[in-house]
Order: C-alpha cells, then sequence, then structure tokens
C-alpha cells in the first residue's frame, strides 16, 4: 500500500485499491441513504467561506491568480475567504428551518501534518438536529449511522470487505463484529482523565484535568473500556468553540461537548450541543473578539431559536476503522497533504 501511494494514476488498478474504491462508494451509498430514510434534508455547505468554524487558523485562503488587486480591497471577495474546515455552521443557519439536515463533501485543513492521521483535503459527514437538549440524542444518531453503514457494507460489499481483511487485516472482521455486536460505552472526560491518571502507562503528554485528549490517551481509553466504540462526553468548557453548550457546572466548568473514539483510529466522531442562550453566546463571542464577525450568528438566536445541536464524523477515519488500514492516504483516491500533491 506505501508503495503505490506515490503512483495516484496507477494505483487504482491493484486488486487492494480497487477494493477500496468500491467500498468507498457502497459506504457514500449507505450514509445518504441512512440520512434520506431518516427524514434529513441534505444541505450543499458551500466550499467557500468567510468562517473559520473551528477557530485553529489552519486555513487555506482561497484568492484567484493574476488577479489585479486594488488599494480599496486587495481581496477577489469583499471579505477573506478560506476553504472550509467544517460545514456545521451552514447547517445551523439550516436549523432554523428544518429539524435535521446533513452535509457531507470535501473539508480542508492547512495543518502541515504527514503523519497517518491527517490529509489537507478529506471527506466529512456532518449533522444536525433541532429541537433537542440531550448528548443522548447526538449519540444515538451517531452510533446507529456508524452501525448501519457498517452492516451496509458488510452486505453489499463483502468480497471486497473481506480482501482487504485477509491480506492486510487480518484480524479486523472480528473487530468489526465486536463493534457492531456490543453497545458503544460513555464516560465523561472527568472519568477518562481519572482512568489515564491511574493507569501505568507513561503518556507522552499530560493528563491532567483540563488538558486536550491526544491520539494516545484515546487509544489507551479505547482499550481500556473493552475495545470497543467510546463515547466520551462533558469536556472543559474552556477545550471547546464558541458554539458548544456551557453545562455550568462547578466546580469542573465543562461544555456540553462529545466525541466518539473507536479502535485503532482514536476520534471518529466530534459534536456538541449548541449555546442557545444568547446572552451567554454573546458573552463568549466579546471574550473571544468574535462579536463582529458573528454578528449574524446571534442573530440567529435573536430571531428564534430552538435548542439544537449536531457532529461531524470524517468519512475516511470511518473506512480505516472498518477495514483496518493504519494510513489514512491509503482510503482516499488522491491523497493531499503536506509537501503533497501529485496530479
Amino acid at each position: 500500500m506505501e508503495y503505490v501511494r506515490q503512483f495516484p494514476h496507477l494505483r487504482c488498478r491493484t486488486n487492494a485499491f480497487s477494493s477500496l474504491l468500491r467500498i468507498r462508494s457502497e459506504a457514500t451509498t449507505a450514509i445518504q441513504s441512512f440520512f434520506r430514510d431518516k427524514g434529513y434534508v441534505q444541505i450543499h455547505t458551500p466550499v467557500i467561506t468567510s468562517n473559520d468554524c473551528e477557530g485553529a487558523g489552519e486555513l487555506f485562503q482561497v484568492e484567484p491568480t493574476g488577479h489585479d488587486s486594488d488599494d480599496s480591497n486587495p481581496h477577489f471577495f469583499s471579505v477573506p475567504a478560506y476553504l472550509t474546515v467544517s460545514g456545521q455552521l451552514h447547517l445551523e443557519v439550516m436549523a432554523g428551518a428544518f429539524s435535521a439536515v446533513y452535509t457531507f463533501g470535501p473539508t480542508f485543513r492547512a495543518e502541515k501534518s504527514q503523519s497517518r492521521r491527517h490529509l489537507a483535503e478529506f471527506y466529512m459527514v456532518e449533522a444536525e438536529i433541532a429541537f433537542t437538549e440531550s448528548l443522548d440524542d447526538l449519540m444515538k444518531v451517531m452510533e446507529n449511522l456508524f452501525k448501519a453503514a457498517t452492516e451496509h457494507l458488510l452486505s453489499f460489499c463483502a468480497e471486497d470487505v473481506e480482501l482487504l481483511h485477509k491480506y492486510i487485516a487480518p484480524e479486523q472482521r472480528d473487530q468489526v463484529d465486536l463493534m457492531l455486536k456490543r453497545k458503544f460505552n460513555v464516560i465523561s472526560y472527568t472519568e477518562a482523565i481519572d482512568i489515564l491518571k491511574s493507569s501505568s502507562q507513561n503518556f507522552t503528554f499530560s493528563t491532567e484535568w483540563g488538558c486536550d485528549l491526544q491520539t494516545e490517551h484515546e487509544k489507551f481509553l479505547v482499550k481500556h473500556c473493552g475495545n470497543v466504540p467510546l463515547f466520551v462526553i462533558n469536556y472543559p468548557y474552556e477545550l471547546k468553540p464558541f458554539y458548544a453548550r456551557d453545562n455550568q457546572d462547578q466546580p469542573n466548568h465543562t461544555a456540553a461537548a462529545v466525541d466518539l473514539l473507536v479502535p485503532g483510529v482514536g476520534e471518529l466522531c466530534g459534536g456538541s450541543l449548541r449555546e442557545e442562550r444568547l446572552n451567554l453566546l454573546s458573552q463568549r463571542l466579546a471574550q473571544a473578539g468574535l462579536q463582529d464577525s458573528y454578528a449574524w450568528y446571534l442573530q440567529l438566536r435573536e430571531f428564534g431559536s430552538v435548542p439544537h445541536g449536531g457532529f461531524g464524523m470524517g468519512f475516511e477515519r470511518y473506512l480505516q476503522c472498518i477495514l483496518g488500514l493504519n494510513n489514512i492516504k491509503d482510503v482516499i483516491p488522491f491523497a493531499r497533504f503536506s509537501h503533497s500533491c501529485l496530479l
């Protein structure tokens, strides 16, 4: 798999990669069918946006080549524009008109990483659900989506899945069967930190309350909890973006956020309830100095809102989890990452 990665124009002709592409195509169909059957409205969220949803600053800025700028407006658009890192904020707009919406498309991160986990261009499945005040509702959708898509693949792509399991990840089929059979586990972030601190393993990164969970922590927690998918809920408030709902709990100040961790990969899904209370959202945006650029976001609350929440699932990471492939570059037709944009 690693060797043929340098020949993106030819690797689709190998048995393993052609099987992967058929699985990828069928997984796309399975995900679309899941949301359609549940009554979700598909939204084509924009690839070009003026919003940095994640707030991480890892953005590709969009400007035309040979554009004649002027001093009054050096940009092609009226404001700086970027390739999207998430369709979430646009889905929140639509959740004010429909009770359940989703999008499935490319997203971009300008992260200078050549690790096995990261791509500069990848696909995200994102959903937003109105009239929910519970993380349980979000977790139910995540678990049902994962299991429904996987059962579809095992039914409609049995030979292709078997080929990859047999020659690349021989123990993965038992792992997949276990994930389908068992109910996903749920622990709080505080419980996760307690587990990490009480373990005898030496971690590279800190395991103190308030730290962000790293891949090594995520994989350890999954194994510790039975090697089945694991929901971690109620993260420290300061770790989450401005839109995450404030639990207003003391002494540990947390946000109503959830990550789904899976064997072999770590984080697969991330989501939260959204802050629908105008006064709290205004305070958070003011603290971050974002009240002007996100005035439209506040208007979604000013002009009528409901409790809502949503999540995103990395499509390539999902395929890695099901097929047992170690490198994310091997589950996408044309991999783009730092210092590499072949073809």
